[in-house]
């Protein structure tokens, strides 16, 4: 065998989605954030398009999209609709987190491989990115609330309007008194069919 499969196994296995709210204060560094950013453009990519963008915000940019999501959700949220909770969430979520990549999808100038396997190709890269994380003992969060599709999003990012922003991944150490989350799946036989003539 090439590679230990019972440690790959329990890597994927024990990846959670672990929200800031149980980050410590513990730096990430720089470096960390480059393997993990390393690991995520290895996901396949239909026509060798690449279509994954990330933007890092660490130390002081946690603050400016902390003001950004808070101030955007604001604006565009009418008010038999806005949630007191969800907008304390936006705005205090960066600030709990060591670092939070937003992951975009820049789309092929020559349209020849579909949106939706863009998509795909970049929801890849995030799992890479989770499994580095859990493999590092930290904690990670792919969030997707509704403004990320926005066209204040995308100008935010420096996206062309034909871009998407998919998700605000959030990075950081769980604080020591916190258990990493345990979970389950469904055995396989829910969802397999298998066709042998």
């Amino acid at each position: 065998m090439k590679f230990n499969l019972s440690e790959i196994t329990d890597v994927i296995k024990n990846r959670r989605t672990i929200v800031p709210e149980m980050y410590s204060d513990r730096k990430i560094h720089r470096e960390q954030i480059e393997v993990i950013l390393n690991n995520a453009i290895w996901a396949p990519t239909h026509g060798l398009t690449q279509p994954w963008t990330f933007t890092v915000f660490a130390e002081e940019g946690l603050k400016k999209l902390s003001a950004f999501l808070s101030d955007t959700y604001t604006k565009k949220t009418p008010a038999d609709k806005f949630s007191e909770l969800k907008l304390n969430k936006l705005k205090s979520r960066p600030l709990l987190a060591g670092a939070v990549i937003a992951v975009s999808m820049k789309r092929d100038q020559t349209g020849k491989i579909s949106e939706l396997e863009e998509i795909e190709a970049v929801a890849c890269a995030i799992q890479n990115m989770y499994l580095t994380c859990t493999a590092w003992g930290l904690g990670s969060f792919w969030s997707t609330p509704g403004l990320i599709y926005s066209a204040e999003m995308n100008e935010f990012l420096n996206l062309n309007p034909e871009d998407k922003c998919l998700g605000l991944f959030y990075i950081g150490y769980v604080k020591p008194d916190i258990e990493w989350p345990k979970s389950h799946r469904r055995p396989i036989e829910y969802f397999t069919t298998w066709v042998e003539k």
